[in-house]
Parts: structure tokens; C-alpha cells; sequence
């Protein structure tokens, strides 16, 4: 077995490699950006060696400096988790070339498959259902107008051919909709996979998102560990899963077929390691297309973990180094139900978006049936560089409903002080008709009144008589050693200026609001960059017109105008960053139309 491993990743999923390598007898190595110095992934590995700055393309990105630790490290194989470079087959060619092994399919499997148009025709010589659509890019959007009038039909899905995660992937409702929707998959596939070539699909309108979990080794054996339902998504990603599906979508003819179609799919790019067949399930007329693969760990592995007793970590680090699978498929048994909620920071009131920041006290629920996996704790971050994951919620137990109950209990002692999460969501979701009936859930998801109505409270107002709470910083010395110290205490009775600088506060009562701070301007709901500005001073808007474009934590955030009016003020720069409460854009409101006069 490998005496050595590096962890080409961070957060949760290196964490979870980690142990799985300290269970088997492996050492870990783990590698980190400059803001990551404190994560608990760092503290996880046996050896821990500094990347870069925080951008990814420097760090977790870069290869030649990932290259370089390898060889210093000594480290044998590496294990890249998902995201990154889990899918990357020039990486995976380049640890081939130096030696190393890469825990994960061969290079030809992840070009095969990470090119969806690719996969797509493979997959349909292979006799693998696919959603109707075209297998070759389609160039521009009038090549993509006439094939969708002439061949597919509206609704029409645009997916950048090397998306995935939700992101290059579009939505063309109509005819209209057809070029912001081509343009927009094409940009973030060119974005965050280089690669902007597009193709269509036909959308399904409400299918359920199902997944099969399939295991691969090196002497041709492959098994398939039944399916996850996937189905409860916001912005075509995943925020709730399950395993299995709910029994009365999914029964025990169903499974062997869907589970069939996910092995005959790996061997047919000789498949090695752990991986999942996505695919499209409609339970009114039973039908399954594959959708696409992932050549990696999922983050909902652990909900198939929970149901059959396997490792999918360690059984991929064995398939790696060349054993048989330690199972056969007659030995996979399904036994009870797992969900997994996905406690991300974000704020589902303001459709999800993302809400990093510094997290205070911190306390992960536990008894029985449940699993937390996390790369955070007291006092860490979740930085606006990353995704905004902050764990991993899973529960198991006899069945769906006890699953449920379980589930609501954990998230109810889950403790994050300082963080906007999804737990409220998550909370709301699964008490409600919906989810006890295994839909999709569908219609909740693009409720913004539902949506709205999970908003955090609001931090309450002091009476204005109330004396101000100040905090100032000092720098004081104590036997020649220097200490930095915070008072907090109520406001001095005096004009002058604190000795550590700056005006001496008001009262609360002659404190006045900002010039502007008014109805007509818009302030940005979260800290990101400013990806694309779509308006400029002067403009005329409708109240919902599409004004600018956020990115934050790997996702765009589309922002419109909350009122009709003209925009007399653009506070905003294309490519600036931006923070949680800046000013984007003031928008005056028409003048109000006059009565005519009394004769």
C-alpha cells in the first residue's frame, strides 16, 4: 500500500481523506494558500506545505508548485478530493509522466468524460440513454436557434461543454431568451473551466435529479452502490441529498436498471476508482438519461457510505493502487436512509446568497445516526475565495420519516455564531408537505416569498437614550512586553477625540442617516467582485431590470433594480470588488404626474 499520500484540496473533503489514510496506515500531506495557514485540513495531515496566495490559480490551481511539494514531500500518490484538480487530465497526465499516482480514473477517462459533448456520444455508442440534444458544440446562437426550433424545441438547456456544478449552465424558457442564455453558459464555461463551447439539450421540466454511485478497479471489475436522489437544487446545484431515492420513485427494477446503465457507462472508458453516473429521471414515464460523469468523489458520498457500510475513499485508494474491489455486487444491501443537508453560508432569503465571514463560537450536533463533516470551527472563516460550504450534515435511520425527524433534530443543535447559513432553509424545507412526499420541491425553491419569509431577524434597535457601547483599541506595556488591548464600554463624556484617534461618537438620538440612505438606493447583498455592469448613470430601469452581476464564491449573483425609476447614481466599477452594504446604484423615482388644474 502507498506509505505516503498528498491531498491536493482543502476544507472537508481533505479532511475526510485524511482520516481515511490514518485509518489505513498512511501518511498525509496536505498543502494550503496563504489564508488558509489555520484550517483545521492543515492541522488534519501528518505534513502540511504552503502553495501560495489565496487565488486558486496560485495555490490549489497550481500545478508546477503542486509538482514541486510532491517531489519534496515524497509523498507517492495524490488524492485530489473534488473540485480543482479532480478533474483536470492534464494534471492527471503530468503525475503519470512524473510517477506518481493519481487517485482517480486514467487521464483518457477524464478527457472522455469531462468534455459532456464527448461524453455524450460515447455514451450513446455505448447504448446509454441521453437526453435529446446535440452531441457535437453548437458555435453561435443563430446555430443554436435553428437547431432548437428545427430538432429539440422549447425549453431548451444551454450547458457549456465542460461545465458542471452548476455553472455554465443556462436555462431558454422562449425563443427570447435564447441569446442571454447562450452567452451566459458560454462566459462561465470560458470562466471557470476555460473552455467556452456550448451544446443543447432538451430541458426537462420537472425531472428528478438521480445519481448512481459506481466503483472501479484495475482487473476490469466494476459495481454500482445503488442511486441518490439529487433532485432538491438551487441554481441547478445541489443543496439536499438522499440515499436511496424514496422508494416510491425508485423501486428494486428500477434500481438494477438505472445501476446497470452507470456500470456499463464506466467500462466503456475503463473506469477506475470511485465515481457517479448523473442522470435525468422521470417517474412519470420511468425513463432515464444519463446526463453526465464525474470522475471524482462526490460531496454526497457520505449518504451512500450511510446505507451500505463502504468506504468510498479508502476503496478508491485500494483500486489506485492496484488491488480488487473488496466487494462484489451481490455483497452491496441497502439498509435504511440517509440525508444530507449541505450547510453552506449563504442566505436563502436572498436567493442564496453568499454570506462569508468569520464564525464565533461553534458546536457540531452528534448522537446517534449522525455525521458531521466539516473544515471549520470556533474562530475560523469562510472565506469569499472558496465556495461557501462550511460542512456536511448526514443522518441515517430505519427509513425516510425516522430519517427526517433525526435530521431536524441534528440541525436544531447545530451552533454557528457569526455565519449566515442555510439551516433556517434546511429546517423549513424538510418540515414542510413537499418534502414528506418526495417531490422535487421545485416550486418552493423558486417561491421568493417562501424564500423570503426564512430572512434572519434583525439585530435589535438600542432605545436612543440608551448610553452608545464604544470599543477602543490600546496599546499598552507591561514589564517591557508589549500587549494589544480592547475596551468596550460606554461612550466617554467628553468632545474631545479617544486617544487612539478619531471623533468622540454621538448619542444614538443625534445620529443622522446618510445622505441617500433612503428608498432609492440599492446596496449590495454580499461581498463579492463586480463581475459585469449592465447600466449606466442616466439609464431609465423597470423595477426587476437585470443591473449588474456579482461574483462571489465561485457563483454570479444577478442583481435588479428594486424599484422603476432612472438611475442617478452609479456607484459601481466592472471588475471592482464590492462588500456586503456598498452602494451600487441610486434610483430615483419617476416624478408623479400632475392633476390638471381646477377650472
Amino acid at each position: 500500500m502507498f506509505k505516503k499520500i498528498l491531498i491536493a484540496n482543502r476544507g472537508e473533503i481533505a479532511i475526510r481523506v485524511a482520516r481515511a489514510c490514518r485509518e489505513m496506515g498512511i501518511a498525509s500531506v496536505a498543502v494550503y494558500s496563504e489564508v488558509d495557514r489555520d484550517a483545521l485540513h492543515v492541522k488534519a495531515c501528518d505534513e502540511a506545505y504552503l502553495l501560495g496566495p489565496a487565488e486558486a490559480a496560485q495555490s490549489y490551481l497550481n500545478v508546477g508548485k503542486i509538482l514541486e511539494v510532491i517531489k519534496e514531500s515524497g509523498a507517492e500518490a495524490v488524492h485530489p478530493g473534488y473540485g480543482f484538480l479532480a478533474e483536470n487530465a492534464p494534471f492527471a497526465k503530468a503525475l503519470e509522466d512524473a510517477g506518481i499516482t493519481f487517485i482517480g480514473p486514467p487521464a483518457s477517462a477524464i478527457d472522455a468524460m469531462g468534455s459532456k459533448t464527448m461524453a455524450r456520444e460515447l455514451m450513446q455508442k455505448a447504448g446509454v440513454p441521453i437526453v435529446p440534444g446535440t452531441t457535437e458544440a453548437v458555435d453561435t446562437v443563430e446555430d443554436a436557434m435553428k437547431i432548437a426550433k428545427k430538432d429539440i424545441g422549447f425549453p431548451v438547456a444551454v450547458k457549456a461543454s465542460g461545465g458542471g456544478g452548476g455553472k455554465g449552465f443556462r436555462v431558454a424558457l422562449e425563443e427570447k431568451d435564447l441569446k442571454d442564455a447562450f452567452e451566459g453558459a458560454s462566459r462561465e464555461g470560458e470562466k471557470f473551466f476555460s473552455d467556452g463551447t456550448v451544446y443543447l439539450e432538451r430541458y426537462l421540466l420537472n425531472p428528478r435529479h438521480v445519481e448512481v454511485q459506481i466503483l472501479a478497479d484495475t482487473h476490469g471489475n466494476v459495481i454500482h452502490l445503488g442511486e441518490r436522489d439529487c433532485s432538491i437544487q438551487r441554481r441547478h446545484q445541489k443543496v439536499i441529498e438522499e440515499a436511496p431515492a424514496p422508494e416510491w420513485v425508485v423501486d428494486e427494477e428500477t434500481r438494477a436498471r438505472i445501476g446497470k446503465i452507470g456500470v456499463e457507462a464506466a467500462k466503456a472508458v475503463d473506469y477506475v476508482g470511485a465515481g457517479t453516473i448523473e442522470g435525468l429521471f422521470s417517474s412519470d414515464t420511468n425513463e432515464y438519461f444519463f446526463l453526465e460523469m464525474n470522475t471524482r468523489v462526490q460531496v454526497e458520498h457520505c449518504v451512500t457510505e450511510m446505507v451500505t457500510g463502504i468506504d468510498i475513499v479508502k476503496e478508491g485508494i485500494r483500486a489506485a493502487f492496484g488491488e480488487e474491489l473488496s466487494y462484489k455486487q451481490e455483497d452491496v444491501v441497502l439498509r435504511g436512509h440517509a440525508i444530507e443537508c449541505r450547510i453552506n453560508a449563504e442566505d436563502a432569503s436572498m436567493n442564496f446568497a453568499p454570506a462569508p465571514g468569520k464564525i464565533g463560537n461553534y458546536k457540531e450536533p452528534t448522537g446517534p445516526g449522525v455525521r458531521v463533516d466539516s473544515g471549520v470551527g470556533a474562530g475560523g472563516e469562510v472565506s469569499p475565495t472558496y465556495d461557501p460550504m462550511v460542512s456536511k450534515l448526514i443522518v441515517w435511520d430505519a427509513d425516510r420519516e425516522q430519517a427526517t425527524a433525526r435530521m431536524l433534530r441534528a440541525l436544531a443543535e447545530y451552533e454557528i455564531e457569526g455565519l449566515k447559513t442555510l439551516i433556517p432553509f434546511h429546517t423549513a424545507l424538510l418540515q414542510t408537505e413537499d418534502w414528506a412526499k418526495g417531490s422535487t420541491c421545485k416550486d418552493l425553491m423558486e417561491d421568493k416569498e417562501w424564500l423570503a419569509s426564512l430572512a434572519f431577524p434583525k439585530l435589535e434597535r438600542v432605545e436612543d437614550d440608551a448610553p452608545e457601547k464604544v470599543t477602543n483599541d490600546y496599546l499598552v506595556e507591561v514589564s517591557g512586553k508589549r500587549f494589544d488591548v480592547k475596551v468596550v464600554g460606554e461612550a466617554p463624556a467628553y468632545s474631545a477625540a479617544p486617544a487612539g484617534g478619531g471623533a468622540a461618537p454621538k448619542k444614538r438620538g443625534e445620529r443622522k442617516k446618510s445622505a441617500g440612505a433612503g428608498p432609492d438606493l440599492l446596496e449590495s447583498p454580499l461581498q463579492g467582485n463586480m463581475w459585469k455592469v449592465l447600466v449606466k448613470k442616466g439609464d431609465a430601469v423597470e423595477e426587476g431590470q437585470l443591473l449588474c452581476i456579482i461574483e462571489a464564491m465561485k457563483m454570479e449573483n444577478e442583481i435588479t433594480a428594486h424599484k422603476a425609476g432612472k438611475i442617478s447614481e452609479l456607484h459601481i466599477t466592472e471588475g471592482e470588488p464590492i462588500n456586503a452594504g456598498d452602494p451600487i446604484a441610486t434610483i430615483a423615482s419617476p416624478p408623479a404626474a400632475e392633476e390638471p388644474a381646477a377650472e
